[in-house]
This record gives C-alpha cells, sequence and structure tokens, in this order.
C-alpha cells in the first residue's frame, strides 16, 4: 500500500514537527527557499520541511526505512510461516497421529480469534491494542533496523503514526499488515494439515472428564453450520457420541476440522485484509498534516510575513478610469498643504522641509471620519498644492485611489511622496499602480526635496 511522494513530503513535515516540539530549528534559508516556491501553503510547508529533513539525517534515514521495509516484512512472514508449520505438526500429534478436536481447535483458532477481537473493539475505541498488532511490530522493527539504536526512526515513526491517526487510517494500515500475515499463517497451516491428512493415517476424537456428550453434539453442530454453506461434511450425533470414531467417520472429522479453520479462520482474515485495502483507497487523499494546528498556523504567518505586499481590492475589469479633476488655478489660493495619509507611527509627520515652506501639515488614519474632516478643510481651503505622504512599503487600494480623487478635485496639484524605508521592488509597484489606476498625472517621487524645488 505504498503512497505517491506526497505521502512521503507529508511524514517528512510530521517528523520535522516532532523534533520543533523540543525546540525549533534554524529555519531562515529553509523558509526562504520555501516562501518562494509558489503560493501553495502546503506546499511551502513541504518544502521547508524536506530541506530540514536533508539537513537533520531524517530525509536519507527514512530512505533507508523503504528500502529495508519489504524485507523486513518477508523476514516476519517467515517466521509466521515457521510458526505455522510448527503449530500444524503438533497438532498432528508428532508420532502418535492421534488429534485432539477441542486442543487442535483452540490451538488453531484460540489467539487468532483473541486479537481479531482486540481489533474490532480498537476500530471503536483506541485503546491500544495496536501496538501488540504484527502491522505495529512491522514498523516497529523496520524502524530499528533502518535507524540502528541511535537513529532518528522514532521520530519518522511518530511522524507515520500521527498522519495515520489524523485520517483515521492508523488501525486499518496495520490491520491490513496483520491481516495479511495471519492469512498468508492460516493458508500455511490448511496446507500442511491436508497434506499430512491425505497421506498418514490419524485419529481424530475429543475427550472429557466433567462434560457431558451432548455439549460435543451440540458444539460440533453449531461450528460446523458455517463449513457445511461451504460443503464440508459435520459429523452426526452418533459418530460424535462414539468415544472411538470409526474408520468411515474419521474423514468427516477431519474435513469437519479443516472447514472450521478455514471459516473461523483464513476466511474472516482475508476479508479484513480486502475491507483494509478499500478503506485505504478511500481515505489515502486525506494523508496530509493538519494545517489548523497551532504549529503550522505558526509557519503560515511566517511564510505571510516573509511575503511582498501586493496590491490588493484591485477594480475588476477593463473599465477605462475617469478623467482626473482638479480645480482651475483662478479658484485656489496660495496655501501648501501637506497630508499624511495612513503613516505607521513611527514615522514623523511632518518632515521639517515641509515646515520650512509654511506647509499647512495634516495626518489622517484613513478612517471615514478623519476623511471627511480633511476633504471639509481642503474645500474651505482650496490649496493651490497638496503634497500626500504615503508608506512606500504599504499596498495600495481602491481606497488609496479614491482618496487620491477626491483631494486631487478640491486643489490645484496634487503630488505623492512615497515616504519611508521600502524595497525598490516595492517602490516599482506603486508606479506600475499609478499607471494602472490613471493617476499617472499625479507627480510621485520617493526623494522629498526635488518634489519641492518648484514650491514656494
Amino acid at each position: 500500500m505504498a503512497q505517491p511522494s506526497s505521502f512521503l513530503d507529508a511524514t517528512l513535515t510530521e517528523a520535522v514537527r516532532s523534533i520543533e516540539e523540543t525546540g525549533p530549528l534554524e529555519d531562515s534559508q529553509a523558509m526562504r527557499e520555501a516562501a518562494g516556491a509558489g503560493t501553495d501553503v502546503a506546499h511551502r510547508i513541504a518544502q521547508r520541511a524536506r530541506m530540514l529533513a536533508d539537513r537533520t539525517g531524517l530525509a536519507s534515514e527514512l530512505a533507508r526505512a523503504r528500502a529495508w521495509a519489504p524485507w523486513v516484512l518477508l523476514a516476519l512472514v517467515a517466521i509466521i510461516v515457521i510458526a505455522g508449520l510448527s503449530l500444524a505438526g503438533n497438532v498432528l500429534g508428532g508420532g502418535e497421529r492421534r488429534i485432539n478436536i477441542v486442543v487442535a481447535l483452540a490451538s488453531l483458532l484460540g489467539l487468532h480469534l483473541f486479537t481479531l477481537l482486540l481489533w474490532l473493539i480498537g476500530l471503536l475505541a483506541p485503546l491500544g491494542s495496536f501496538n501488540a498488532s504484527l502491522g505495529w511490530i512491522w514498523m516497529a522493527l523496520t524502524a530499528r533496523v533502518a535507524g540502528g539504536q541511535r537513529g532518528q526512526a522514532p521520530v519518522l515513526l511518530r511522524g507515520v503514526t500521527r498522519l495515520l491517526g489524523q485520517a483515521r487510517l492508523l488501525p486499518w494500515a496495520l490491520g491490513f499488515v496483520s491481516h495479511a500475515i495471519w492469512s498468508l499463517s492460516f493458508a500455511v497451516v490448511i496446507a500442511a494439515m491436508l497434506f499430512a491428512l491425505a497421506f498418514r493415517n490419524y485419529t481424530l476424537n475429543w475427550e472429557t472428564t466433567i462434560l457431558d456428550p451432548d455439549f460435543f453434539v451440540r458444539a460440533v453442530r453449531w461450528l460446523g453450520h458455517g463449513p457445511a454453506q461451504l460443503g464440508f461434511p459435520v459429523p452426526d450425533a452418533q459418530a460424535v457420541r462414539s468415544p472411538t470414531a470409526a474408520a468411515s467417520s474419521q474423514r468427516d472429522w477431519a474435513l469437519w476440522l479443516t472447514g472450521c479453520i478455514v471459516v473461523y479462520g483464513l476466511i474472516p482474515r482475508l476479508a479484513f485484509a480486502l475491507l483494509c485495502a478499500a478503506v485505504w483507497r478511500i481515505r489515502r487523499n486525506a494523508l496530509s498534516p493538519d494545517l489548523s494546528l497551532p504549529y503550522y498556523r505558526k509557519l503560515i504567518a511566517r511564510f505571510d510575513a516573509l511575503a511582498l505586499p501586493s496590491i490588493v481590492d484591485a477594480d475588476p475589469g477593463s473599465s477605462p478610469h475617469p478623467a482626473l479633476r482638479r480645480l482651475p488655478q483662478g479658484d485656489t489660493t496660495d496655501t501648501l498643504m501637506a497630508v499624511g495619509f495612513e503613516l505607521p507611527d513611527e514615522l514623523p509627520w511632518p518632515p521639517a522641509a515641509l515646515d520650512m515652506r509654511g506647509a499647512r501639515a495634516m495626518r489622517i488614519d484613513g478612517s471615514a471620519a478623519a476623511r471627511r474632516q480633511l476633504l471639509d478643510t481642503l474645500s474651505q481651503l482650496r490649496p493651490r498644492r497638496v503634497l500626500v505622504g504615503c508608506h512606500a512599503a504599504s499596498s495600495p487600494d481602491r481606497g488609496t485611489e479614491r482618496f487620491l480623487r477626491e483631494v486631487l478635485a478640491l486643489c490645484g496639484e496634487c503630488r505623492l511622496w512615497l515616504f519611508g524605508t521600502a524595497s525598490d521592488e516595492a517602490r516599482r509597484r506603486w508606479h506600475t499602480w499609478l499607471a494602472d489606476s490613471g493617476l499617472d498625472g499625479l507627480g510621485a517621487g520617493d526623494a522629498l526635496e526635488p518634489m519641492l524645488q518648484d514650491w514656494t
């Protein structure tokens, strides 16, 4: 039941998360490179995890585990087959050639039924019974062989079990391995028994000290109901009560015993193995980290902080922008205005150069009330020139466009100063936005002094 590389990425991601539960790893370079790996958040997180896994040795250990997994499984299967053959030999009685059918059934089906019951209960309530399953033993042995005593295979093991647990696939995945091994074991036992019973003469009977013979009559009839549906014979009451069955009845006893092993051992394990495989196919797409966990939310926030701001809330469509309106020169006064628009608190306003030119300064936070107050002031003063200072590292939007158009309509000339520290790309973004918004008629610049040379 191998998964594509996305499952391997998810395993490494969960393993890195397990490591960072004891303290964060140094990941500045990994964060920067992953931030440029596309816009998909899950892909960025997986890329970061791959880089950290390469650095910490998790990736190479996972590759070793994948290489060792089939060999460990084959070794485990070989052990189970040998155990099955040994159990079949014990049931067949060795040199005595006498088979107690009650002991045979208990030996062949007892542990199987007990572990199957634990697995079924574990589907409804996680009781920790899976830690003793053959599937868990296979995973643990693979981790031990691949990583040795000082490797990081336990971290990978936690990552895999977390993924399986989140997708509600843990009992089904481990159950598939366990049921498949049990099925192979029963197939070997049945084949060994049929071979021995076909070419050697055995005596099958039951023994008791305190039980009534009618108990065995009812038990044989009840247990034989399932095998009878498949054509296996069921010994009659007379054959059951007879302390030494006739030679003609020995064949019925042997086939009844074989039928019970097939119906109550092999068939349930095969059926549940197929069911586990079907559930795996249905739910395997859910094998991915839960990005709603606090650990991943912090990573997403860090990626957002690294991403360059982009122009938001852009007008849809390609409709032409309205023409810029401004006051005629004859309707303006000699007032000079300097407006700081949505500036961070750490940026001072107004700069000293504006104070020297006698500009009237205002600072607004972008709220509706502050904008109304500014527009009322502009409509009263009708300034000849207005300088609007915007934070260069911020992202322009439709609100910024509406504000600039409203200011320009109430003055003779408006210029835009991109204020504060920002990257060249951020400043180019503003100039591109001005052109796209039809505001390229505004004078926009990054340096204050050149913009104020002709302002008196």
